[in-house]
């Protein structure tokens, strides 16, 4: 390999004063600062895309370093802004390099791609531009999925890139199934856990096991009905097993992945009966109010709370409503369904969630939001409190807490008569 270079990282500076200018109509209130500068957006724009087109190049560099600093560069810019028309014009390349980096890189390189990929996607949205990168990529990303001498961390951002790739361009009813296939003949190897002699090597997997349990959930969420039945079918009486694993991530993934099943199961018979309900419920309720001194606290705190909310769903068929809120908008989370997608797209696009909900189309259509809400710089600024009334509250709200713990902690307070 030759000598790395030295890569200037795309940052969150680049993200929130150069590069949010060009699209302010879209931005956060919290963007905009009370009295700054006038900002040349075209200057700022020019920049910025001067700045990805040298990280697209340097991902062909012969250093292994260089090349996943600027596949990394690119993943933060891609999250941060929308840049659908400078990716449509250079989105063979960015799939070829995409593709080169996965043949031929380390781990961590593949999963700088596999993540990279996504969100090409994300960006690029469910049309035909997607679908061809989808039919370059979606052969590889199985072979690396399916091979057991890759890197258990390769497998796995592939086995997520996979699901997400196909949920958002396939309108192929067979690539579809053939990728849940994929995904289904990794994540039922952990239903053999338990009957599995070599124990170390079950454990190591599950990491590989979870991302491919919940990218398969996630394309169930877009089967049509008769499949949903097919697969509640195959796994419900299953999946209950994992509960028992070791790795919390398994037993919350697992947990999530029936509350969802169950929801589905409901939606496609009104009247569905599961067996094994008692046993199920047991379970479940022994997970939400776990108090095994072995584990950690922590640990134990996030067990409880998701296991109770699967109980709910579950037993009552009841889902505790979410709020999320990015920008002047607001959107409610009422159903598994919409959780695990939310859920998925949150865990790619990181702190660049609420901007892709302001002015993603593709999200946007997924989570039914319509058409973005075109606010512009003056409107903004109404909406946001200056920085002295902000003072002013937090400094009363400092007061009254300290004057309310004040009286709490004085011993000589009033505390009633006992005789």
């Amino acid at each position: 390999g030759g000598q790395p270079r030295n890569v200037q990282p795309f940052s969150d500076e680049d993200a929130s004063i150069e590069t949010m200018s060009h699209c302010s109509g879209f931005s956060d209130p919290a963007s905009f600062t009370e009295d700054g500068p006038e900002v040349d957006e075209e200057a700022t724009q020019e920049d910025l895309e001067y700045k990805l087109k040298g990280f697209i190049d340097l991902t062909l560099d012969k250093s292994a370093k260089t090349r996943q600093a600027a596949l990394e560069s690119l993943k933060s810019a891609f999250s941060s802004k929308i840049l659908y028309e400078f990716i449509m014009e250079r989105r063979m390349t960015l799939t070829d390099s995409i593709e080169r980096c996965i043949k031929k890189g380390k781990s961590d390189e593949q999963c700088a791609a596999a993540g990279l990929a996504c969100l090409l996607c994300v960006q690029m949205g469910s049309g035909i531009e997607s679908e061809e990168i989808f039919k370059t990529l979606g052969p590889l990303l199985k072979k690396i999925v399916c091979d057991g001498t890759a890197s258990i961390q390769a497998r796995q951002a592939c086995a997520t890139c996979l699901g997400i790739c196909c949920f958002i361009v396939t309108d192929d009813i067979t690539e579809l199934y053939s990728t849940m296939e994929c995904l289904e003949n990794i994540f039922t190897k952990a239903y053999q856990r338990d009957r599995d002699t070599n124990g170390v090597s079950s454990t190591h997997n599950t990491v590989l096991h979870i991302s491919a349990l919940l990218a398969w959930t996630l394309l169930l969420t877009i089967c049509p009905m008769n499949e949903v039945k097919k697969k509640i079918e195959m796994h419900l009486h299953k999946l209950p097993s994992l509960l028992s694993c070791d790795d919390l991530n398994m037993r919350i993934a697992a947990g999530e992945t029936l509350a969802l099943l169950f929801e589905l199961a409901r939606e496609t018979d009104a009247d569905f009966f599961y067996e094994d309900m008692e046993l199920l419920t047991e379970k479940l309720r022994a997970l939400a109010t776990d108090g095994n001194k072995h584990r950690a606290k922590v640990d134990k705190r996030k067990q409880r709370s998701v296991f109770r909310d699967v109980l709910r769903a579950v037993e009552e068929r009841d889902f505790p409503t979410e709020m999320v809120k990015f920008g002047p908008e607001r959107m409610y989370i009422d159903c598994w369904v919409k959780k695990q997608t939310y859920d998925t797209f949150k865990e790619i696009l990181g702190s660049g969630m609420q901007y892709h909900l302001q002015s993603n189309d593709f999200l946007r259509n997924v989570f039914e939001l319509g058409p973005p809400v075109m606010l512009d710089a003056a409107t903004l600024k109404t909406m946001k409190i200056s920085r002295f009334e902000r003072h002013l509250y937090n400094s009363a709200a400092f007061k009254a807490r300290t004057k309310a713990r004040s009286k709490c902690r004085d011993k000589r307070a009033d505390v009633g008569e006992f005789f």
